[in-house]
């Protein structure tokens, strides 16, 4: 049996060049965790992630490259991630508040609008953020 088989989707941002950054710091072992939006679990009918469940990664051309794990998952009103978080993150946010804005960025941009159907959504301190920490269980790639 494929390793994948029944194993969830882990989709990193949208496709295009923002995914295969993160797909590629997953791969390389720099980004071992993520965050998710409450509001957006809730909007696609979907549970939280529990330690445990492994998921497989897909990259911009929706081919599976890799199976990650869930180590740790928090829910937390964006206000209080740490700078822990955003270091594992391994996108190289300097502080929280780079990494707050570069994620308001995403969170606040066309793709997620439509996405929440919602062409008005925003963040703010109060918007409860799903912080989760995985490990790489497989590469996936051929070679």
């Amino acid at each position: 049996m494929e390793p994948t088989t029944g194993l969830p989707r882990a989709e990193f941002a949208f496709p295009g060049p923002l995914r295969d950054r993160l797909v590629t710091a997953v791969l390389d072992g720099s980004k071992t965790s993520t965050t998710g939006l409450v509001a957006d679990y809730e909007h696609e009918g979907e549970a939280l992630p529990r330690v445990g469940e492994r998921s497989v990664v897909v990259d911009s051309g929706d081919r599976p490259v890799a199976v990650i794990e869930v180590t740790d998952v928090r829910v937390v009103p964006l206000s209080d991630v740490d700078f822990a978080h955003v270091v594992d993150e391994g996108e190289g946010d300097a502080s929280v508040a780079e990494w707050r804005a570069n994620h308001e960025s995403f969170w606040h941009g066309p793709e997620m609008r439509e996405a929440m159907d919602d062409p008005e959504f925003t963040v703010d301190d109060s918007t409860l953020a799903v912080l989760q920490r995985f490990r790489l269980v497989a590469d996936l790639r051929e070679g």
